[in-house]
């Protein structure tokens, strides 16, 4: 675990609410978004991308991902044309959305504990609500949120503030007492922009070294949780 803390963290009375974000935090899924998109790039004759780049694309939402990956075969769809890839590429993935993903190490282990320990746990992801729905009842996963609240449900999707406000309003839990966990720059730019630290793993899809994205705590594992929230000041238990 390393602590990023250029400020001083603020620290709060208590914590009710842990907000996730999904793909690259608690789900390694890229092998089964890079089988999906490959699919639809094949059907067109275009090249194939290989998994390091499908991870580079993860995280701006489905269509930015698609778009992407037909630039990197030297095609430039918009319109029509990309809405039409993209419905091919969710129909290919939702077909598929669990058959190589998994949970990342230790996330079970946490959730079952912050679950027991008495805290609510939601979700607050780009990725389009009903494959997340599907993803999290596939990896058994489901049963720990009380709330998920994907694009589809807000004007503006993370890491505009909006999302992070829906997120907090459907947990019904303030932002004073909310901590977001997740692995890229959006996450950490959506907590700060609702006033809430954040916490990013190191092994998801970060674009950039996890060391540069300014989050208030890094983890190695997820394992490392309860200490990294007690760290903010938060009263977690740890064990």
């Amino acid at each position: 675990m390393v602590l990023h803390q250029p400020t001083p963290a603020p620290l709060f009375a208590g914590i009710r609410l842990i907000v996730f974000d999904l793909d690259g935090t608690l789900v390694d899924s890229a092998p089964d978004i890079q089988d999906a998109i490959n699919a639809v790039l094949g059907e067109e004759k275009r090249a194939e991308v290989g998994l390091s780049r499908v991870i580079g694309m993860i995280g701006d939402g489905a269509e930015q991902l698609v778009a992407q990956a037909f630039a990197e075969s030297g095609a430039r769809p918009e319109g029509a044309a990309l809405r039409h890839l993209l419905s091919r590429f969710l129909a290919r993935y939702e077909a598929y959305p669990a058959r190589l993903s998994k949970p990342f190490p230790g996330v079970v282990t946490e959730l079952d504990r912050l679950r027991r320990d008495g805290y609510r746990l939601g979700v607050c992801t780009n990725k389009p609500d009903r494959l997340t729905e599907v993803v999290l009842r596939t990896l058994d996963l489901a049963i720990y949120f009380h709330a998920v609240v994907g694009p589809d449900a807000v004007e503006r999707r993370k890491p505009d503030p909006a999302h992070m406000h829906a997120t907090l309003r459907a947990l019904g839990v303030g932002p004073d007492m909310a901590v977001m966990v997740g692995d890229g720059l959006n996450d950490v730019r959506i907590a700060q922009a609702a006033g809430m630290p954040c916490v990013c793993v190191t092994f998801g899809y970060a674009h950039q070294p996890p060391a540069t994205l300014g989050a208030d705590v890094l983890i190695d594992h997820f394992s490392e949780l309860p200490a990294a929230l007690a760290s903010l000041g938060r009263r977690v238990p740890l064990s």
